[in-house]
């Protein structure tokens, strides 16, 4: 056995130590989603990446219509995926459990499509389009309809393109953008914006507020593939630290929350997550 392997293996056996016979509060990011065939965007192995904040999206009508081409091819392959390993081991855990709740930084909902019921989309859903003026929802599905209608065969024929990236916000890279018509609402003519929480842009706070009460619920908080580098991943290992409960991390690489934790457990997420959902016991209803 080499030296990494071993000790991976060690750090499972210890954050299975910590986390025996605990209910857990489960905070995620994009690296639970990497062998669901979704890039990270800060991983080890991951190309530097300009996030677009909210501020542009907003005020530059350009970037604004290149935005929704992109998303418009991106929304193809992003929608296809599948849950893996790491999402089904978080739903088995909580159907026996051990999982109490999930906060999820990502907006891809592979994990209700695993089978997690108590799951907070902390950065919203990728499925959904909200309307910047009156606020009205669509599903992200009918917008397509509308895009297809006013692009028509624009997704089929840049989808041919070889270096199409898919990434995380369901965008895609293409070359030239200056010829889309992007979708403006049905009902007030408003600036549609996919209903995700962008860079520059805060988290509603009933949203915040809930997930505070998720880890305040739990006996621990278990952390996968999460960099912790935004705080607002960040602020719930903090106060499950500050509150006096263990923190388990399981991450690729380095994470910003590293000196909080009890244990950390450097790994992919399908692997370890599958490992503890195997071997954690499982965790009985409290009595009333």
């Amino acid at each position: 056995m080499s030296a990494d392997v071993a000790g991976v293996s060690s750090s499972v056996t210890a954050a299975l130590t910590v986390l025996s016979g605990a209910s857990l509060a489960v905070l995620t990011g994009a690296g639970v989603s990497t062998d669901s065939g979704i890039p990270d965007y800060r991983g080890p192995d991951s190309p530097p990446r300009t996030p677009m904040t909210f501020q542009q999206f907003l005020g530059d009508e350009a970037f604004r219509r290149h935005y929704w081409a992109r998303n418009h091819v991106g929304w193809r392959h992003v929608h296809r995926t599948h849950p893996n390993a790491g999402h089904r081991a978080l739903a088995d855990l909580e159907a026996r459990g051990v999982v109490g709740g999930l906060i999820t930084q990502n907006v891809d909902l592979l994990h209700e499509q695993a089978g997690s019921r108590n799951v907070i989309d902390l950065h919203g859903r990728y499925d959904r389009v909200v309307c910047l003026s009156c606020r009205t929802v669509v599903p992200r599905a009918e917008l397509a309809a509308r895009l297809d209608e006013l692009n028509p065969g624009f997704a089929e024929q840049v989808g041919a393109v070889a270096d199409v990236e898919i990434a995380p916000d369901a965008d895609a890279v293409v070359e030239s953008t200056s010829h889309f018509v992007v979708a403006a609402c049905d009902r007030c003519g408003g600036i549609l914006k996919p209903d995700i929480v962008y860079f520059g842009e805060n988290v509603p706070r009933e949203r915040v507020d809930r997930a505070y009460a998720m880890v305040d619920a739990a006996d621990a908080l278990l952390v996968a593939g999460s960099s912790l580098t935004v705080m607002s991943g960040l602020r719930f290992v903090r106060h499950a630290a500050k509150t006096g409960k263990p923190v388990a991390i399981v991450n690729r690489g380095a994470t910003r929350g590293d000196p909080l934790a009890t244990v950390r457990v450097d790994a992919g997420t399908s692997e370890v997550l599958s490992r503890l959902a195997l071997d954690l016991p499982a965790v009985p209803p409290p009595s009333r």
